[in-house]
């Protein structure tokens, strides 16, 4: 069974950057695609970045295009995102996500003025 678990969330000041890593095991981590969601209080969660099994291609929701950037390390089994320049409005809990259906428990970030 696939476990995906978060570590990095954290309170930082706007403009502020953060990493977020995820560890995954129980998975054929190499093959599957990878991502980072988040729910902010009273949203649904959103699908953020993207990372396809090689690394070879990233995507991003617009909000955090050109701020966030999402990587991987296959051999250690592991997905990275790197927040920079975070906003008030990135404040949610952050989680893993594994193609197709899988989600790690979240990690907090929260942005201060």
């Amino acid at each position: 069974q696939v476990q995906l678990v978060e570590s990095g969330g954290g309170l930082v000041q706007a403009g502020g950057s953060l990493r977020l890593s995820c560890a995954a095991s129980g998975t054929i981590f190499s093959f599957k695609n990878m991502g980072w969601g988040r729910q902010a209080p009273g949203k649904q969660r959103e699908l953020v970045a993207t990372i396809t099994a090689s690394g070879g291609e990233t995507s991003y929701v617009d909000s955090v295009k050109g701020r966030f950037t999402i990587s991987r390390d296959n051999a250690k089994k592991m997905v990275f995102l790197q927040m920079n320049s975070l906003k008030l409005e990135d404040t949610a809990v952050y989680y893993c996500w594994q193609s197709p259906s899988s989600w790690g428990q979240g990690t907090q970030v929260t942005v201060s003025s």
